[in-house]
């Protein structure tokens, strides 16, 4: 049984995406990378805003488990688009975690490999593309 279902109609990379609730409805354009005007969001910035975001609350979850202060931590999604060598395309992520100075690198890792466990978007990903995680 799923706790909550998003729903959003898109007609592809120039348009309009919009929410069944209509609290999103946000322009679309081709980048100009890939010959559009960029005059718009795309489905690479919309990903890395929710994978970010979803990331960092699941490491405010784990860390609250292992007692770690993360209140002034920040994710920052890298999403690359990339060919695939077979005609079509594929993406790889970055996930750049900024953690407080008190946790240090080593505490800070595992806490990002711990996050990486819970974090619904990196459970959807793994296997599927590449994903690295690193502290700032």
């Amino acid at each position: 049984m799923s706790m909550y279902t998003a729903i959003a109609t898109a007609a592809g990379r120039d348009g309009r995406a919009v929410s069944s609730d209509g609290r999103l409805d946000v322009k679309l354009a081709l980048q100009k990378e890939l010959g559009g005007d960029g005059e718009g969001t795309n489905p690479e910035q919309l990903f890395a805003a929710g994978y970010a975001a979803c990331f960092a609350s699941a490491m405010r979850l784990v860390a609250g488990q292992q007692k770690l202060d993360v209140a002034d931590a920040a994710v920052t999604a890298e999403v690359r688009l990339s060919p695939n060598g077979k005609g079509g395309f594929q993406l790889s992520v970055t996930l750049r975690a900024e953690l407080p100075d008190h946790i240090g690198p080593e505490a800070g890792q595992a806490l990002l490999e711990a996050t990486h466990q819970v974090c619904p978007y990196s459970n959807a990903t793994r296997g599927n593309i590449p994903v690295e995680l690193v502290i700032e």
